[in-house]
């Protein structure tokens, strides 16, 4: 993994300054013991070590291990141990008070964040220990703004004016992919004046154990809309109150929302419902799908339309 990813996860400093605070209130100084999982750069270790952490230790599996070992050396951190393997490897670890991780990605279980919370929960925490963050809670909105569905139509219009060629194959391939976009809240489908979001996923971290998600959504239509797609995004409780956020009017960070396209925008009526549904599954082994669909009804319930998206045929074989 280049360096430069690196930098930009630094360079976040309301994800820095979010998990700081997370962990200088859950710090008992001179008594806590913390593992950092995923550790980077080690930059959330070391953080915890200032803090006053009694002990902390560094899981990390890429080779980035070697800059965190040189990072606890520059800065003459003597009260941390860096294991250069991933957490669910490691036989017995030594038990925590706090377990720290920051591995979430645009699409937040895209790291695999499920499944090493659970372990962490079961083999790296104290009993009445705390995970950081705690909980996950993933969004959706319906886009009604044309502005991202006419760049991956790109393909409709590459040779107008020239030799006419039909590039339909190639289109349908880009839209069954996700895309990281900034969204703004003006280009989503509105309720009374606000953006119409709605939850489709939570998950309690070090509980859930399922990285098999389903999630299925609905936007009733106050008017006549076109929707060209669907946002996603996600939150983070850390603590109590302590929320980091990858919505659209939060504090920027590194992260953006996902766009999912549809093959065809969808002209609904006033009175009319869409439902989203998407599915995912997330593994080390396997690495991440994602599915949805969108169903397009009239109040009556007669369905109009069903469009079916998967990122495995976004892929070229």
């Amino acid at each position: 993994m280049r360096i430069e990813y690196h930098r930009t996860l630094i360079n976040d400093r309301v994800r820095v300054a979010a998990f700081h605070e997370a962990l200088r209130r859950t710090i008992v100084p001179g008594e806590s013991i913390v593992a950092d999982i995923g550790a980077g750069t080690g930059l959330l270790g070391a953080m915890a070590a200032r803090l006053g952490a009694r002990k902390v230790y560094l899981y990390e599996a890429g080779e980035i291990a070697g800059v965190a070992a040189d990072v606890l050396r520059k800065n003459r951190i003597k009260n941390a141990e860096l294991f250069a393997c991933h957490s669910t490897e490691f036989e017995d670890p030594p038990r925590a008070d706090i377990v720290v991780s920051e591995t979430l990605g645009n699409y937040a279980l895209e790291e695999d964040i499920i499944e090493t919370m659970a372990d962490a929960a079961k083999r790296h925490l104290k009993p009445g220990g705390r995970l950081l963050p705690a909980r996950l809670a993933q969004f959706a909105a319906a886009v009604t703004a044309p502005r991202i569905d006419l760049e991956l139509r790109a393909w409709d219009r590459a040779t107008a004016g020239l030799a006419e060629i039909d590039l339909s194959p190639a289109r349908t391939f880009t839209l069954n992919n996700i895309y990281v976009r900034a969204v703004a809240p003006a280009e989503l489908l509105e309720n009374q004046g606000a953006p119409r979001v709605v939850e489709w996923d939570r998950i309690e971290l070090g509980r859930d154990a399922r990285s098999n998600r389903k999630g299925e959504v609905a936007f009733a239509l106050a008017r006549k809309e076109t929707i060209y797609g669907f946002a996603l995004w996600w939150t983070a409780e850390l603590l109590p109150g302590l929320v980091l956020s990858t919505a659209p009017d939060a504090p920027a960070t590194h992260w953006e929302q996902l766009y999912l396209p549809l093959i065809e925008p969808i002209a609904a009526e006033t009175g009319d419902s869409v439902t989203l549904t998407v599915k995912s599954r997330t593994g080390r082994e396997t690495g991440t799908t994602i599915a949805w669909s969108a169903t397009h009804a009239r109040a009556s319930g007669e369905t109009v339309s069903r469009q079916n998206m998967d990122l495995e045929k976004g892929y070229l074989p």
